[in-house]
């Protein structure tokens, strides 16, 4: 291990802000007391976890916490009723004293929704200030990301830029953000376990499914790897993940299937939503659509037009995810708190 740092082990709560906060034991990290006057950026860079921000300036005043769930968006309405907004439902249901938001992060699915629904959806920027506009001190965000990628990074970085106006500020990660480093959750092994509930109850020896998956120019593209490798660790015969913007390719996949004797696929998306990617990309009509690809590699297909949102135990997982952004609320403490330059001496 880097030498900077040491591993303590915290139950439920953690010694300093940007560590896990959840049910059972993890393994937390902190500076090493060998290291004497680290600079913030040491203090920052050395933080994992649920991410928490305060303001010196703001401590007395009275807590007045909110919710605020960061979803990318769509602009399918059905699958937005049965995923974004189901998760929110549970949200609310899990936190009943709380208010609960909803911003998205695309603001070109916001304008859609708006011209074609007539729905207003706030940014995260947005919706922060209308928080603090409406008097609320302590704000807890929700990602509905599947993994740590841009969106995740956008939606962190909103939290650091609007941290003066809110006594306390909490990130939450995405569903899956530990990978069983020593002393941590193995969350890909349980996205894995969720996704099993999705998959057909049994299959040939000649039939697969594929997920798809956005894929990112983000090093968290990288999950994608660590995905594959537990579905493989875990038994799950046939069962491959490829990106639309990422890498694997689905081009990387069909000589996978080839030699292994695959005659049929069926497809499902590895996002939130059954959106454009799913309903277009993957299981569209035309030429270039992985459904037609696959098709003229001489493949029987079937497409899964749901989205992990409408899975139960994805579900559940976001509304973990939830309750750690809301315990760090009460639990977490900075690393470096926001002071104001007038309170610096």
């Amino acid at each position: 291990m880097n030498q900077t740092l040491k591993r303590i082990l915290v139950a439920s709560t953690c010694a300093f802000a940007f560590c896990a906060i959840g049910g059972g034991n993890i393994q937390a990290y902190e500076l090493s007391d060998e290291v004497q006057n680290p600079t913030k950026a040491l203090l920052g860079a050395s933080a994992v976890g649920v991410r928490v921000r305060e303001n010196t300036a703001l401590q007395n005043l009275p807590n007045k916490d909110a919710i605020l769930v960061m979803s990318f968006g769509t602009t399918f309405k059905d699958t937005r009723a049965k995923t974004i907004d189901r998760v929110v439902s549970k949200i609310k249901h899990a936190f009943p004293d709380k208010e609960v938001r909803v911003a998205f992060t695309s603001h070109i699915i916001i304008d859609r929704i708006k011209a074609n629904e007539g729905i207003t959806y706030l940014t995260p920027e947005e919706a922060l200030a209308q928080l603090k506009k409406d008097g609320y001190t302590r704000i807890a965000t929700v990602n509905l990301n599947i993994v740590p990628g841009i969106e995740y990074t956008y939606n962190r970085l909103v939290t650091q830029l609007t941290q003066r106006d809110f006594k306390k500020m909490t990130v939450g990660t995405p569903a899956m953000y530990y990978m069983g480093q020593e002393g941590q959750p193995d969350q890909v092994a349980d996205f894995v376990n969720a996704l099993k509930q999705q998959l057909p109850k049994s299959m040939k020896a000649d039939e697969a499914v594929l997920f798809m998956a956005h894929g990112t120019p983000h090093p968290a593209n990288a999950y994608y790897a660590v995905i594959q490798d537990r579905i493989d660790s875990m038994g799950l015969k046939n069962v491959f993940i490829y990106s639309v913007e990422g890498r694997p390719h689905l081009e990387d996949v069909i000589p996978q299937l080839k030699a292994n004797g695959i005659k049929n696929v069926t497809l499902m998306p590895m996002m939130m939503v059954a959106g454009d990617h799913a309903n277009n990309d993957m299981a569209g009509d035309e030429e270039d659509s992985h459904k037609t690809i696959l098709e003229g590699e001489g493949f029987g297909v079937k497409a899964y037009l749901h989205g992990l949102g409408e899975n139960e135990a994805i579900q559940d997982i976001f509304v973990e995810r939830a309750k750690e952004a809301v315990d760090a609320l009460d639990n977490g403490k900075a690393v470096v708190p926001y002071t104001p330059k007038h309170m610096k001496k």
